[in-house]
Parts: structure tokens; C-alpha cells; sequence
């Protein structure tokens, strides 16, 4: 993987993803608050990875791990976040910074939104705004990479909650 330098050029996107949870919104919260819960579905990949999570607001997380490449060489990455705003069951909007080997390649605003959907099921709208500070060789594959991923761990949350 060819990572650019940091460029005076910075690209902004948008992207949301909603999901249907089979779940009322106190538990599809918990899937954000509770650690034993969050670590079913919100890790990094690789190996080695380490979390200090502080569910409240002007509290966050800290999470890194070890990615090795098919290539045999190594990333460092790091998730660093904080809480801006909580509203049980309802509203979470954080900020975040990740990070490879040491260089921050992108931060966002994330807004998690729980709404009441039919069957007391939960639907979870993640809309997040992302500046990219690196790119990937020609920065075209970024915003994919990350929507992909990010749609990936939510599809995680059912799972973490014990739904089929």
C-alpha cells in the first residue's frame, strides 16, 4: 500500500449508513456503552490490540492494534475518539482520529441516531463527516475503504447482541 504524503488539499466527505436492529434502542445503546458488548462488534483489525474506553462525554476511547500485510510488513493503528454528546438510547456524536504508523490519515464528526422502527426493533443511522488528511496512492479508494469498513463492524452489532 502506497501512502502519500500530507497534503495542503484536504477532502471532505459524507456518508450514512442505516441499519435495522432487531433490538429496542436501550440494548442497540449498550452495544455502544457496555465494553463487554462493544468488543463483539468495534475492533481493529490485526493482532495485539489494546482499548481504554470511557463511555461519557468529554471521555472516549484509545484503541490500537498491529496490522501485518500480505507483504509480511507491518501497520500501527490507532483510534483515538471522544464523546461530545450522549442522549441514552437516542444520540451519540463522537470525533475520531485514526491513524497508521503514526500519521493521521483521516478525522471525523460521527452521528449515531436510534430511532423506534415496527416490531420493537431499533433503526441505527450512522452519518459521518470525514476530512482525509493522507491518501492511499491516489486517494480514490479512501471513502470506499472506510464506508465499506465502517458498514462491515456495524453488521457486527446484531451479532454482539446475541440476534440471529
Amino acid at each position: 500500500m502506497t501512502i502519500a504524503a500530507p497534503h495542503a488539499e484536504v477532502r471532505h466527505e459524507t456518508f450514512t449508513i442505516v441499519r435495522e436492529i432487531d433490538a429496542g434502542r436501550p440494548a442497540v445503546f449498550d452495544s455502544f456503552a457496555v465494553d463487554s458488548i462493544r468488543r463483539r462488534w468495534f475492533r481493529l483489525p490485526g493482532s495485539g490490540a489494546a482499548y481504554e474506553h470511557d463511555f461519557r462525554v468529554g471521555g472516549g476511547e484509545d484503541a490500537h492494534s498491529t496490522f501485518v500485510m500480505p507483504d509480511g510488513s507491518s501497520e500501527t493503528l490507532r483510534n483515538v475518539s471522544r464523546y461530545l454528546d450522549i442522549v441514552p438510547s437516542h444520540r451519540i456524536v463522537f470525533v475520531y482520529e485514526a491513524a497508521v504508523n503514526g500519521v493521521t490519515r483521516w478525522v471525523s464528526l460521527v452521528t449515531v441516531t436510534l430511532a423506534d422502527a415496527a416490531g420493537g426493533a431499533t433503526t441505527l443511522t450512522w452519518t459521518e463527516q470525514v476530512a482525509f488528511l493522507v491518501r492511499t496512492g491516489d486517494g480514490s479508494a479512501d471513502l470506499p475503504h472506510l464506508r465499506t469498513g465502517t458498514a462491515l463492524r456495524l453488521n457486527g452489532i446484531g451479532a454482539a447482541l446475541g440476534l440471529r
